[in-house]
């Protein structure tokens, strides 16, 4: 989440999914030795997000000169990233111009998910954000780190032998505290610590790999293609509880790698299920899919009881966390028939009485409707990384 985002002007339908939103702030300084970098994303960002356009006008939108433009797009034409689509029509005298634009199937992106209860999810989209294949592969039976690490690598060439372009890079979206270079730091879900998942997928790819933490990637996906504000968190419960969190435009990483690591925090003094990290209590232990799926099923009557209490805890767990940071707003990424109407009302609630009365009870607490969202937001990371595009 390092990288800046921009806005999607009317491209046709088939950009849906990238990225209707804003620009992420970045507060870092453009280096001299950083220039030709920095003019490349812009001019592909711009030709992403604007669609098809001449030289000139891709110098008037950017503010570069004519032959920076002619350098770097001739650049991009060799590289198959942007292409001559024809000449425009030409009202007046003199030559019509030729008309260039990102080169949206010429380049495959791979997404996969790690967060999933049962199993790993992922897809191939092309640049202009289709989902052309998906694949999926179940938790291993025994989850430990090398097994989970071989049912990843599994799924990435099942995913990498469906592209029928070159792949531009492979994002995965892991729960757990992931390090800026792609070092799981903890993930106890997945039997993971210190374990250097984007090093071993890059070699074992051959590809490119950029690995982020889920709920950052799923923040990164609503921030970006949803109508989401400045100032918010995301959090993604499935088989565990992250949160992702952007304020100010900009997101929140932390001195630890860790900023949004909720889902570890214990809530309430009433003891509660055992912890996947061994404690008793945790917001994770209490609210995660399974568990919540599994409590419904088996008590049916109570199931209004039992998303209630959930839902109270989560509004009780990050109530500090709005009144702090002064968030705007609340999002939920997670399935609908659990998290919809009884939940979501707890948490608002619980939220609402214990913040400050009149300044955080209007801070909403909603249902993202994006699909697929952490593979989305993996997506972008690559986007990102490799383009200066998202």
């Amino acid at each position: 989440m390092e990288s800046s985002h921009g806005q999607r002007v009317a491209l046709g339908e088939e950009l849906v999914a990238f990225g209707s939103g804003r620009r992420l702030r970045s507060s870092a300084k453009v280096l001299p030795e950083q220039a030709r970098a920095h003019n490349r994303s812009l001019v592909l960002q711009t030709l992403y997000h604007r669609g098809a356009m001449s030289r000139a006008d891709l110098a008037r939108e950017t503010g570069l000169t004519r032959v920076t433009i002619s350098d770097l797009v001739a650049e991009s034409i060799a590289d198959g990233i942007i292409h001559e689509i024809g000449v425009r029509e030409a009202a007046g005298p003199g030559k019509p111009p030729i008309e260039i634009d990102i080169d949206r199937e010429g380049h495959q992106v791979i997404g996969i998910d790690l967060s999933g209860a049962s199993e790993f999810t992922g897809s191939v989209l092309d640049l202009g954000g289709r989902t052309l294949v998906s694949h999926s592969t179940p938790l291993p039976e025994e989850p430990d780190a090398e097994h989970t690490y071989q049912a990843v690598v599994d799924l990435a060439r099942r995913l990498a032998a469906s592209a029928t372009r070159p792949v531009l890079g492979v994002g995965i979206g892991s729960p757990g505290v992931v390090r800026s270079d792609g070092l799981i730091i903890n993930a106890s879900n997945l039997s993971w610590q210190d374990f250097p998942l984007e090093r071993r997928l890059t070699e074992d790819l051959a590809l490119p790999v950029m690995v982020g933490n889920d709920a950052n990637a799923a923040i990164l996906a609503e921030y970006t293609f949803g109508e989401a504000r400045s100032d918010l968190m995301l959090i993604r419960i499935d088989r565990g509880v992250g949160a992702g969190v952007i304020t100010g435009g900009r997101p929140l990483v932390g001195a630890r790698f860790a900023a949004g690591e909720i889902g570890h925090v214990v809530v309430g003094t009433d003891g509660g299920p055992l912890c996947s990290c061994g404690r008793i209590g945790c917001l994770e232990a209490w609210v995660n899919v399974p568990r919540l799926l599994a409590e419904t099923a088996a008590a049916p009557e109570r199931r209004g009881e039992i998303l209630a209490d959930a839902g109270t805890r989560l509004g009780m767990a990050i109530a500090l966390i709005v009144a702090a940071l002064d968030l705007a707003e609340v999002v939920i990424a997670g399935p609908a028939e659990l998290f919809d109407g009884v939940f979501l009302d707890a948490a608002t609630r619980a939220l609402h009485d214990r913040t400050l009365e009149g300044v955080f009870a209007d801070v909403p607490i909603r249902l993202s409707d994006q699909d697929d969202i952490v593979v989305r937001g993996a997506v972008v990371t690559v986007l990102a990384a490799q383009l200066g595009v998202s």
